[in-house]
């Protein structure tokens, strides 16, 4: 099956769990800014010297260097047939960008996941995550600030995405297994089937 799709949904939603197991389901790799960057990074490309120059200053990582990175990994051979991003687009003029991309090529969206999880929920799954996995800076304020980052510039491109008809919410709240079916249910509804 051929898909191209963005995953949305707060810190704590469970997007890296249920994005591994719809990209085993659907055959297409899910892709992660964070591990863009960290590949870029490691492997001393172009794009990872220039990242790495702001990363190590503290600074955000420009637009025009991330969306580089974004068009370099969705170029790749194993995107050839779809992907799911995550963690990309993080702004409006990332969606555009992304728009742009796939227009070049001939290619659109095909679907826009939320993960939707009520903020105290996120917040008491993260404390258990960070002391589980000794994550010292994830604290209660660190967390509920993530949150709010994260309702500030990212919620709003669920609104652009649903006003071109892209949007599915499916609640990442209960059993995992549950949470895949729902989605996967969710995403065949919407004409992307595994």
């Amino acid at each position: 099956m051929s898909a191209r799709m963005v995953l949305l949904g707060p810190p704590g939603a469970g997007k890296g769990t249920q994005a591994a197991r719809i990209s085993e389901r659907l055959g297409i790799p899910a892709i992660s800014t964070g591990d863009i960057f960290r590949a870029n990074v490691a492997g001393a490309t172009e794009l990872g010297l220039k990242a790495k120059e702001y990363m190590d200053k503290g600074e955000y990582v420009p637009d025009s260097v991330t969306n580089a990175m974004v068009a370099d990994r969705i170029d790749a051979d194993d995107a050839v047939s779809g992907f799911l991003l995550d963690g990309y687009p993080r702004t409006e003029a990332q969606v555009h960008e992304l728009d742009s991309m796939l227009a070049a090529k001939g290619l659109a969206l095909d679907v826009v996941l939320e993960i939707t999880a009520a903020s105290e929920v996120v917040v008491q799954r993260l404390l258990k995550r960070a002391t589980e996995q000794n994550r010292a800076d994830d604290t209660e304020p660190v967390i509920r600030r993530r949150l709010e980052v994260y309702a500030e510039q990212t919620e709003p491109l669920a609104a652009i995405y649903s006003d071109k008809g892209l949007l599915v919410r499916v609640d990442g709240i209960g059993d995992i297994d549950e949470v895949t079916e729902r989605i996967m249910t969710a995403l065949a509804s919407a004409g992307v089937k595994a």
